[in-house]
């Protein structure tokens, strides 16, 4: 560069920070995002234990349903087909709306109840007579067209042996699970249609039993409760809320008379959990 041009580069060079250009106060730290508590759910009668586990599929099913990818889909069939398989046993649809014949007589005694809202009150009973009608509508056979469908038996079967559902055991599950995904979705969207009716009924009957009483704090002394319960007042299902990051975990046995929890102290995949020894605090939700 000749001397006497301006120096461009200089332009672009940061300066030499001096003492009055520095900063008037320190960036605030990073806010600390506390773990999400975590609660832990023991049904205490055959009837909870099977909406328990329904509730769980179908979140499971809606979930990977949604998934572009064939991995996706056979997530949700795999889901599909154990929905399918529970609800063989016994009539969970005559469960489901005997149970929401009786949470609606429940709710309806507190409408005259002083302090109750409403308007409130009459949205939950709602809802609640809008899922029956909608379980009766479907019929006492409405599983039976899945049950006889020949593709998803033919998957179902396959699925008992490890691995039995790649490429050369099932070319028609491959040839569909690579199908466009418009096309997958329209097929899953038929049979979850079908189990939709007992399924949100379901969902609903579980948030009405889970939202009908309040937790209470607790302590485990030495990390171990026990639970006595009323004996002409049924209990649903007992729920136990932990700090998250504690590095506890609740062990849970008992029965609809008296239930007992050992709380104990995750170590790692490759140890046994030991027990706490210290007192345990928790919250105790007992939902009937």
């Amino acid at each position: 560069m000749a001397h006497g041009e301006p120096q461009q580069d200089l332009l672009f060079t940061a300066p030499e920070a001096l003492p009055q250009n520095s900063r008037m106060f320190e960036p605030a730290p990073e806010p600390q995002v506390e773990p999400a508590p975590l609660t832990y759910e023991q049904p205490l009668n055959e009837r909870m234990r099977m909406f328990l586990r329904l509730e769980f599929l179908w979140q499971l099913v809606s979930h990977h349903a949604a998934a572009s990818h064939g991995w996706g889909s056979r997530a949700a069939v795999a889901g599909l087909l154990e929905i399918l398989a529970i609800t063989s046993r016994g009539d969970p649809r005559s469960d489901a709306l005997k149970e929401l014949e009786r949470q609606m007589a429940l709710l309806r005694d507190y409408q005259n109840r002083p302090g109750v809202d409403g308007s409130r009150l009459r949205s939950v009973i709602k809802v609640l007579e809008q899922r029956r009608d909608e379980l009766n509508a479907a019929g006492a056979n409405f599983l039976q067209r899945l049950r006889e469908s020949e593709f998803l038996n033919a998957i179902k079967h396959r699925s008992a042996i490890p691995g039995g559902t790649c490429e050369f055991d099932l070319p028609d599950y491959c040839h569909w699970l690579n199908l466009d995904p418009v096309l997958r979705e329209a097929d899953l969207g038929e049979w979850l249609a079908t189990i939709r009716p007992l399924c949100e009924s379901v969902s609903e009957l579980l948030w009405i039993t889970r939202e009908n009483v309040r937790p209470r704090e607790e302590i485990a002394p030495g990390g171990v409760y026990q639970i006595a319960f009323e004996r002409d007042r049924p209990v649903q299902l007992v729920r136990v809320t932990l700090p998250g990051g504690c590095g506890l975990y609740p062990e849970v046995s008992g029965s609809h008379h008296r239930c007992s929890l050992r709380f104990l102290r995750w170590i790692g995949v490759n140890h046994r959990p030991v027990q706490a020894d210290e007192d345990v605090r928790f919250l105790l939700t007992v939902c009937y």
